[in-house]
């Protein structure tokens, strides 16, 4: 009696693992097929460039006589997607370039450590590769704060303002108190195998942007799920995320240069006033001497351009149009 449970028991577990190896097999076959599609219809809208032995994709809208360079957050699968409505904003008065580093966008992955220094190194390449000369006004979301912070100590003479959105700085973490993000190493399968793909049908709403209907095109909004499902949770990504605190700790004596004007647009999605002020109270801190630096708090998500790329746009324009022809 006992054995012939011991069996039934046996046969149910045997059918449960046979199934679940069905089910895996049948989401990561589907899932290469249609990324095999889906690369097919969507092609790189920028240059590629050769980083390392790699491509790099640059996205290059408007002619202005000032340079933005856009960095996206850590995660942001597509940031020349991402940023669409800033980027058509700021085109209309300045170049505006979008650089997706390795691991994001039409990029490829690459096996180069995710430390600062490498990110910077690269991003310099990639835009000189692709003939695109400073000096730059970098305007950096979130993680990229960071990124930007070293590359306008490391190379001052090619940064000539940065401008960010709602930037992680080297001191964040510690300021506030709060744990540094991880994420566990097998989340680098999830793209691979399926599994983000599944994910995201399943949730779109936390992989798209929140804006009002008609800001991003339907286009806009199929590419960006078809690039996450394909870039999320890589490897590079789970490696950039893991060396968060390296990356802090390579900058947290770092400040912004005095002579480069430093603005700061932050989220005001504080739980109270009084946090909303510390925040404000951070930054402040991170301002340098210069006049034209300052803290402008926006109503609005940690992805500020999803839904205030205007006033974020205008603010940017007052920054660099020419006195002359006002």
């Amino acid at each position: 009696m006992v054995n012939k449970q011991k069996n039934k028991i046996f046969i149910f577990l045997r059918n449960i693992i046979f199934l679940l190896t069905v089910l895996f097999l049948v989401l990561f076959l589907s899932h290469q097929l249609i990324t095999f599609y889906e690369k097919d219809k969507y092609t790189p809208p920028g240059r590629l460039v050769e980083v390392n032995g790699k491509n790099m994709h640059i996205y290059t809208k408007g002619d202005g006589k000032d340079t933005i360079v856009l960095l996206s957050g850590l995660g942001t699968a597509a940031p020349h997607l991402d940023f669409a409505p800033l980027i058509n904003d700021l085109a209309k008065n300045h170049k505006v370039v979008a650089v997706e580093i390795f691991g994001y966008g039409f990029s490829d992955l690459t096996n180069e450590g995710r430390t600062v220094e490498n990110i910077v190194k690269e991003i310099r390449m990639g835009l000189k590769k692709a003939g695109i000369e400073g000096p730059y006004t970098l305007m950096p979301h979130s993680i990229s704060g960071v990124y930007s912070m070293y590359y306008a100590n490391k190379y001052p003479e090619e940064v000539k303002a940065i401008i960010g959105i709602d930037p992680t700085l080297p001191l964040s973490f510690e300021y506030f108190n709060e744990s540094v993000p991880t994420m566990p190493g097998y989340m680098q399968y999830a793209a691979p195998s399926g599994i983000a793909r599944l994910i995201i049908s399943i949730n779109q709403k936390d992989y798209l942007p929140i804006a009002e209907a008609g800001t991003y095109s339907e286009e806009n909004i199929q590419k960006t799920k078809a690039i996450s499902s394909w870039r999320g949770y890589n490897r590079n990504i789970v490696e950039e995320m893991k060396l968060i605190s390296y990356n802090l700790d390579q900058t947290k004596e770092m400040t912004f240069p005095d002579d480069k004007p430093v603005i700061i647009f932050t989220a005001n999605d504080m739980e109270s006033d009084e946090d909303a002020r510390a925040r404000k109270d951070f930054y402040q801190l991170h301002l340098n001497n210069n006049p034209a630096s300052e803290v402008i708090i926006l109503e609005g998500h940690h992805y500020l351009h999803w839904t205030r790329y205007k006033e974020i746009s205008k603010k940017v324009f007052s920054l660099t149009k020419d006195p002359e022809t006002e």
